[in-house]
């Protein structure tokens, strides 16, 4: 929990405190009762609200265990309930000096429970609805993101049937002697391909995926310096029958390829490496880094920014992501889990 969100709960439970002192203050006590009687109920009040926030609330009630969620809010109250009692005992022999007075346990545990009952279900629901006030606002704001996005796509788009046409009229006119060139365009006609007809999907077959950034990488091999070592193995995952959202991992590769450089006082690799292992999915990929180069130019991140968000979005508490970045050496690993 940030700073703001620490200074956001004392804030509102400082407002709370004062509301129950001057508004349910018992005229017969003095000031000082009040005060010490009211921050009883706010400690255990407070203490409730949490444990249902952090622990009732996800793990039973947004899982659908309605019955055991209920039972575990009333457990909750009645533990504090009757805590309160032995600390309404010492509060009023100890700190009132009233050793003679008359004292109930039943009494107290019973207004204890009440307003301990009433006050956390009353929270607990204003917190309830202002979440999904929040959830439905961010559905809609990701909802007018997308139909943007779209909207831009299709703008953006041209006529795929132009496009291959095009490809094939190059290659026709490309010397047969230069196979390596001829073999490059046919592998970018594949990406592209793929790119166009295979991606309209949520979720398509790893080995397809798997051959899309194989393609990527036989490229980039034509690009980059031929002292820069590009390992890449994901055969541990082309007979997997899983399934993945497409051009997901392809920009960690993109960026990987982009910021490699050439030391001449080290080793200048690139390795992929992609693995499924116990339902999850395991992708690193790690370069080294040209020392002489400032990377922070001309790189606005924003492959990297929406690779997280389109993470959130599709994977939500099911990946790990962890990048490490230094002077020489930047590594991601992504892990994708219950695939």
């Amino acid at each position: 929990m940030n700073t703001k969100k620490i200074a956001y709960h004392l804030g509102f439970w400082l407002l709370a405190y004062l509301f129950w002192i001057f508004i349910f203050r018992n005229g017969t006590l003095v000031f000082t009762h009040s005060l010490t009687i009211q921050f009883c109920y706010l400690a255990f009040i407070s203490a409730n609200y949490y444990f249902n926030t952090a622990y009732n609330i996800p793990k039973n009630l947004n899982k659908k265990r309605y019955v055991k969620f209920g039972v575990m809010l009333l457990l909750g109250v009645v533990v504090t309930s009757v805590l309160r009692v032995p600390v309404s005992k010492f509060v009023t022999v100890h700190i009132f000096n009233l050793p003679n007075a008359l004292f109930d346990p039943l009494t107290v545990f019973a207004n204890s429970f009440v307003n301990i009952f009433f006050w956390v279900v009353l929270i607990v629901a204003a917190k309830l609805v202002t979440d999904r006030i929040r959830a439905q606002l961010y559905i809609e704001q990701i909802e007018k993101e997308k139909a943007t996005a779209e909207l831009n796509f299709l703008r953006a788009q041209f006529n795929p049937h132009f496009l291959f046409n095009s490809i094939n009229s190059i290659y026709g006119h490309i010397d047969k002697s230069n196979q390596e060139a001829r073999d490059m365009l046919l592998v970018l006609s594949e990406m592209l391909r793929y790119q166009l007809y295979e991606c309209n999907v949520e979720q398509i077959a790893l080995d397809r995926e798997v051959n899309y950034l194989r393609n990527y990488i036989t490229l980039q091999k034509g690009r980059i310096d031929e002292r820069v070592a590009v390992n890449f193995c994901a055969d541990e995952v082309v007979d997997e029958q899983i399934t993945i959202a497409p051009l997901l991992l392809i920009t960690f590769i993109e960026n990987a390829f982009k910021y490699v450089g050439f030391n001449e006082d080290g080793p200048n690799v690139v390795n992929i490496n992609l693995r499924y292992a116990n339902g999850k999915l395991i992708f690193k990929v790690f370069n080294t880094k040209d020392n002489y180069i400032n990377h922070t130019e001309g790189s606005s991140g924003l492959g990297i920014a929406n690779t997280k968000r389109r993470l959130e979005i599709l994977y939500p508490d099911r990946h790990q992501l962890n990048i490490s970045n230094d002077e020489k050496n930047y590594e991601v690993e992504l892990i994708l889990e219950k695939l």
